[in-house]
């Protein structure tokens, strides 16, 4: 599903102050580095896999202590009701930016971004696709991530949002659509009610290899992001043939590692035909090439690095075990 604004306020209205004084109570080694390591970029890992101090993406997810110790920002995960993936407070110190950048990564391709200011000023501007807002404290924006975005914090403080990520859920899809038609005034969620029902988090996030299904629907999402261009069409048939092939070789082993040899053939050889299609000039409306959205959505996680990582130490360990 597409949503029907770059930016959207959800109907929901949360307590700053409270949000504020739970993050205020975190200790200092709380906040690490940007993972994209980009100066004035700082974060608090709340949702990780295993709960661990990482920045993975790949995994089940958990809560880390650090979200145990702020029980209000459990609250807001709950009455937003969907599954939790990788979560964190996000801030920007003053002077500090985001650069102008479209967020081209499997998970964010499968994922909703969720922006709940906490700490702001006035001089904290958000921009999505040539528009520009400011989020106050307490509300609650929905980000497609796969516009042209930026953050400036022309302020003189720190900047902190709490940013979820999540597949979505039918509860949410309900406030998504109820803000996009302006249909649905905001809901007061007032601190102290958390604990009705536990939170879910998310235990699979990326397939070891993809179903055909999966692949075409990546593949729809890319042409829908293209403008009408003579060098679609060739590069349209090798995808075509490729779907195919990948479907012919599902049929007969799924995810069962005695494929791998046979699905990383087909992703070689569409790589070389793609190189030949002439289709490296063509551009995607958020500004971005097509096929390099093709290798990140699609060619690069259509067998999961880490199998594939395990499917040639396994290879290697055995020639060597038999030239020994």
């Amino acid at each position: 599903m597409r949503v029907a604004h770059p930016l959207l306020k959800l109907p929901f209205k949360f307590c700053a102050e409270t949000l504020a004084r739970e993050v205020a109570a975190l200790p200092k080694d709380a906040w690490v580095e940007h993972p994209s390591k980009i100066d004035g970029n700082l974060a608090v890992r709340l949702v990780s896999p295993g709960g661990a101090h990482t920045d993975d993406w790949v995994g089940a997810m958990a809560p880390t202590p650090f979200l145990q110790q702020t029980p209000y920002i459990r609250q807001i995960m709950e009455a937003l009701d969907a599954p939790w993936g990788r979560s964190r407070l996000m801030g920007l110190e003053a002077g500090a930016t985001v650069p102008h950048h479209v967020d081209v990564h499997y998970y964010w391709r499968t994922h909703l971004r969720i922006h709940v200011p906490i700490v702001t000023n006035p001089g904290v501007e958000f921009t999505c696709d040539g528009t520009t807002v400011h989020m106050a404290a307490g509300e609650c924006w929905l980000l497609d991530s796969f516009f042209p975005h930026s953050v400036e914090n022309r302020g003189e403080d720190l900047r902190i949002h709490l940013v979820l990520d999540t597949v979505g859920s039918s509860a949410l899809w309900d406030l998504i659509d109820a803000a996009a038609t302006g249909a649905s005034q905001p809901t007061l969620v007032a601190p102290g009610g958390a604990g009705a029902k536990p939170l879910l988090f998310e235990q699979v996030n990326a397939p070891e290899v993809m179903s055909p299904w999966e692949i075409k629907s990546h593949i729809a999402y890319i042409f829908d992001w293209m403008d009408d261009d003579p060098k679609l069409t060739p590069v349209q048939q090798i995808l075509d043939r490729f779907v195919t092939g990948w479907a012919g070789v599902w049929a007969v082993y799924g995810t069962n590692d005695s494929g791998i040899v046979a699905y990383l053939r087909l992703i070689k050889e569409v790589r070389e035909q793609l190189a030949r299609s002439g289709g490296k000039e063509l551009m995607m409306r958020n500004g971005w090439p097509m096929l390099d959205s093709l290798q990140r959505y699609v060619l690069g996680n259509a067998v999961l690095p880490a199998k594939v990582q395990r499917f040639v130490a396994a290879a290697r360990a055995a020639q060597q075990a038999a030239t020994a």
